[in-house]
């Protein structure tokens, strides 16, 4: 099966739609064009699966460049029989073909290695074939001084070191045990005495065992953290064979390779001897192989699985409903260094700052409320985006006095995540928008526009600062980097671009454009003014005509002369509309908006040789609202007065906050508080729930209830079950190790505190 075949099985769709995505790809076309305008080519592939597609399509490449080379290995070595050869072109993972290669891979100067120099594996190969041979005595014909084999000890240690060496070469049997193993064992973890105080934040596994397979992302990821930490001994424990009464006794992988060397004990001269090989062919061999692969396995599941998480939070985030085109004030809050205060007018141009000082230790606040009001009244500022780091909640508190005091204002306030906002303030595009402004002026600027476009002010953070993943420190840094690029490629392209507007790093999230283009095409924009129409890009300089067929479809122009240049209509499909114009005698002006009249249409009755109906049925949907954003609608939760610090919760409360973080066990919620709490997973829902983001997503508003607080620890347990009582939680305990009995279907009972804590160490 080809690489074409393979992909197209695992997406279930027909080789040719793989083979049209790959010459598209090859071709240099992007992701997101071909997902919204090579519908035709691909039969309609989707973003999710060309993602997919594209990440397979590395892996398998890079398999088949390995297999090439691994056949030309062994070819040269003239090993490469016909089954050899047959077996490496049907491998289906790297691991398979590593294992075939093994035996044929160019290896340092091994102790078997010696010992066949020394001419000692025809004793090895003797025995084998005839058990009955006592090997005391058949080793005094392979005596070599010499060669450092004296004695017959050291001349069946020679012999059992080949032996040793065969058991790790053999693909099959290595290949069989592994599956096993993979099957069967179990991973245990116990503390390393003496570390009991420094690994307090992985206390739930100083004594745990769980089944390897069955192991999720996170427990995983934590428990090689506390072994990097040097505070958990990590292992893996096979049944029958690690808890075996009786050192001497045969295993279960004893036993394996003992069967596939067809080795038994009759009783014959040479069966202890060949039997205990067996034992040591495990034991010796493969048991630290068998922990290294899958342990590694392990490790890019759970990597792999936390990179999906983080990625999911982030598309989540920067989808996130935008304020809108209004202006708006920033406050960065702060306590000793005082509130910085920025306004932002509808496109995010900063107007005005200024330094308020409301809080301890000036208490400056009916200064700050006049200061405040001033600037509200002079920009016409209609929302006030608030911080939520320190003093934010008595920031908040002084934007509600605001509000209060001046209802002619009309003023609204909200508070935002602020993560992130001060590695935006301190980078090199930050310094280069706003030279002369303090960093902590820039983090208020960073806040406010958060507020109006998410989107457009998070692309300019690096992801991982923003802080919605889990052990994203302890992933593989290329494979995030790679998927959450992705993300951000597919969002920005979702939603679009307004060109006369966008800052670079926005821009060069665009299909088809680099930060250089985006740069260009900045600086073309301040050297020339806004840019009139689509047409005009072919101006900047370096953007050629591939550029422009990738990225035109994704930028807006909103004052355009041609009102198509607004909408997410593709400048190559304008003959299309003209066409629909023409056959019904209408302007552009007069079908633009005209639902009953568009959804009247055929789009049938509009393809040609280059644009089929999925095309046409695109322009039509567009053409009903042009430039829409695929955003929600803009809402946000109110903070319950009176709650601004973890000791004013009271177990039953009910409160409203925003999901700041969904992980696999649960989600963050922020309450106002200054501290996230945790609904754990069992807690999301009255029914089983497997996968949280089937009920929660990063950045929307939920009702919670508060099920137990610990103020010494800072820790928060909640629950969106709002008819379950905080005694309920106490009485469901229910430890989360490999332990406790799966989460039943139809009850899903409440987290217990036990499993409170293990949840809220999983991200530090």
């Amino acid at each position: 099966m080809n690489i074409i075949e393979k992909i197209a099985e695992e997406l279930s769709v027909k080789p040719q739609m793989v083979n049209a995505a790959v010459e598209l790809l090859d071709g240099g076309a992007t992701v997101p064009f071909i997902a919204r305008y090579r519908k035709e080519a691909t039969s309609g592939l989707d973003d999710t699966q060309l993602r997919f597609l594209e990440e397979r399509l590395l892996y398998l490449r890079e398999m088949e460049q390995r297999r090439e080379a691994i056949l030309k290995s062994i070819d040269e070595q003239g090993k490469l029989s016909a089954e050899l050869k047959t077996s490496i072109l049907e491998a289906d993972t790297k691991t398979r073909l590593e294992d075939l290669y093994a035996p044929y891979k160019p290896k340092r100067r091994t102790l078997a290695q010696i010992a066949r120099e020394a001419g000692i594996e025809p004793l090895l190969d003797a025995i084998l074939d005839d058990p009955t041979l006592t090997p005391e005595q058949a080793a005094q014909a392979y005596l070599n001084s010499e060669a450092g084999f004296a004695d017959a000890e050291s001349v069946l240690k020679g012999a059992r070191n080949i032996f040793l060496e065969r058991v790790g070469d053999e693909a099959d049997l290595v290949g069989r045990v592994r599956d096993y193993v993979w099957d069967h064992a179990q991973l245990k973890s116990t503390l390393i005495e003496g570390q009991e105080e420094a690994g307090a934040k992985f206390k739930d596994y100083f004594d745990f065992s769980e089944a390897l397979k069955d192991i999720p992302s996170h427990r995983a990821l934590a428990l090689f953290r506390g072994r990097n930490e040097n505070v958990l001994r990590v292992k893996l424990f096979v049944p029958q064979q690690d808890d075996l009464a009786n050192n001497s006794d045969l295993g279960v992988c004893d036993a394996m390779v003992a069967q596939h060397f067809n080795l038994t004990q009759q009783g014959r001269a040479a069966d202890n001897w060949l039997m205990e090989g067996a034992r040591w062919g495990w034991r010796v061999k493969l048991a630290l192989q068998m922990e290294t692969e899958l342990f590694l396995r392990i490790r890019e599941r759970a990597e792999e699985e936390a990179i999906r998480v983080f990625g999911e939070n982030l598309r989540d985030l920067l989808l996130a409903a935008p304020a809108g085109t209004r202006a708006t004030m920033g406050l960065d809050p702060g306590l000793r260094t005082g509130v910085k205060v920025v306004v932002l007018d509808h496109t995010g141009k900063l107007l005005e700052h200024a330094t308020i000082y409301p809080h301890a230790p000036k208490h400056q606040w009916d200064a700050s409320l006049a200061i405040l009001a001033k600037l509200a009244a002079k920009h016409q500022v209609e929302l006030i985006s608030i911080g939520n780091g320190t003093a934010s909640r008595e920031t908040d508190k002084l934007a509600k006095e605001l509000i209060k005091q001046h209802p002619e204002l009309r003023l609204h306030s909200i508070v935002v995540s602020e993560a992130g906002a001060s590695v935006y303030s301190a980078s090199e595009l930050a310094a280069r928008e706003f030279p002369e402004l303090d960093v902590s002026l820039r983090g208020a600027v960073s806040i406010a526009r958060r507020l109006q476009d998410p989107l457009a002010e998070l692309v300019k953070i690096e992801p991982k600062a923003i802080g919605v993943g889990q052990y994203q420190h302890d992933v593989n840094q290329y494979h995030l980097a790679r998927k959450l690029d992705a993300i951000l490629e597919d969002c920005v392209n979702a939603v679009g671009v307004e060109i006369n507007t966008a800052s670079v790093p926005l821009l060069a999230k665009v299909a088809g454009l680099s930060e250089s283009l985006a740069g260009n095409i900045v600086s073309y924009r301040e050297q020339h003014g806004a840019f009139r129409n689509r047409q005009q890009l072919l101006e900047v300089p370096r953007l050629g005509p591939k550029a422009y067929e990738q990225a035109a479809g994704f930028l807006r122009v909103r004052n355009s002369d041609n009102p198509l240049d607004a909408s997410a209509v593709h400048p190559e499909a304008y003959p299309v509309v003209e066409r629909i114009l023409q056959q019904n005698h209408k302007t552009i002006s007069e079908v633009i908006g005209d639902s009953r009249f568009l959804k009247s249409l055929a789009a049938n009755d509009y393809i040609d040789e280059h644009f089929g109906e999925p095309t046409v049925r695109d322009i039509l949907k567009e053409l009903e609202k042009p430039g829409r954003d695929p955003r929600p609608e803009f809402k946000t939760a109110s903070f319950k007065e009176g709650v601004e610090e973890i000791k004013d919760l009271k177990p039953g409360m009910l409160l409203e906050g925003v999901i700041t973080n969904v992980t696999n066990f649960g989600a963050f919620v922020d309450i106002g508080v200054h501290q996230d709490g945790l609904v754990h997973i069992s807690a999301l829902a009255d029914k089983f729930v497997k996968d949280p983001r089937e009920v929660v997503k990063a950045g929307a508003v939920v009702r919670v209830k508060v099920m137990e607080v610990d103020i010494p620890r800072k820790r928060i347990g909640l629950s969106m079950r709002l008819n379950d009582a905080p005694e309920q939680t106490k009485a469901a305990q229910a430890k989360p190790t490999g332990k406790h009995k799966k989460q039943d279907k139809k009850s899903s009972p409440a987290p217990a505190n036990t499993a409170m804590a293990a949840a809220f160490a999983k991200l530090k």
